[in-house]
């Protein structure tokens, strides 16, 4: 998915001049990374916001539109308020095409209602990982990655090691790790009715 927005490059800055730019229909950011000293911008907040649902614009290669010249960017973090739904400031990262970047891209889980485990035994299914941290070329960077629970019974659990990744696309481990990303467990209450009638059918004999 190709995503590109606009910005304005932002000469004014502090707590009142944010003020300002918000009390606008605008709030403040910044586009850094590469060769080029770090940008103040501005954009409007009901473009970027409604952006900003979209889970493509948090794990994709954006573009951003500056005041008619175009660069390639990721972004990086997001401030809200706490309760309002307004956006406070966000931080966008350069990227360069030959070089890899460390982003982190979401799971999406599938075949969970036919995963043997559940299916069959009642099981549960506990994500353990939403998100997996990445390296990869920026042209190689997937939206997301999925991971097929099909093969899944209870008490199994899938790592790491055992999804297959889109081509170009390394997780970003530490040597030896191989985290879980997704396990099937009984739920307790049905553990606990399990005991109580093994144990009522034991009293009988």
């Amino acid at each position: 998915m190709s995503i590109e927005f606009n910005a304005t490059k932002r000469t004014l800055q502090g707590t009142g001049a944010s003020r300002r730019l918000r009390h606008a229909g605008r709030f403040p950011g910044i586009v850094y990374g590469g060769t080029q000293a770090p940008q103040a911008v501005e954009f409007d907040h009901n473009e970027l916001f409604h952006l900003l649902r979209q889970e493509a614009f948090h794990s994709s290669v954006l573009t951003i539109n500056l005041d008619g010249a175009k660069e390639t960017v990721i972004l990086r973090d997001v401030q809200r308020h706490p309760f309002r739904p307004l956006v406070l400031h966000i931080d966008l990262q350069r990227v360069d095409a030959t070089h890899k970047i460390h982003t982190k891209i979401p799971f999406h889980f599938v075949n969970a209602d036919i995963a043997p485990g559940v299916k069959l035994n009642g099981g549960i299914i506990s994500h353990v990982l939403n998100e997996l941290d990445v390296k990869c070329l920026p042209g190689n960077l997937p939206e997301f990655i999925e991971v097929d629970l099909k093969d899944l019974d209870v008490g199994h659990s899938i790592h790491v090691s055992q999804i297959k990744l889109p081509n170009g696309v390394e997780a970003n481990l530490h040597k030896g790790e191989d985290p879980v990303v997704a396990a099937i467990a009984i739920p307790r209450g049905a553990v606990a009715d399990e005991a109580a009638a093994t144990g009522a059918a034991a009293d009988k004999k």
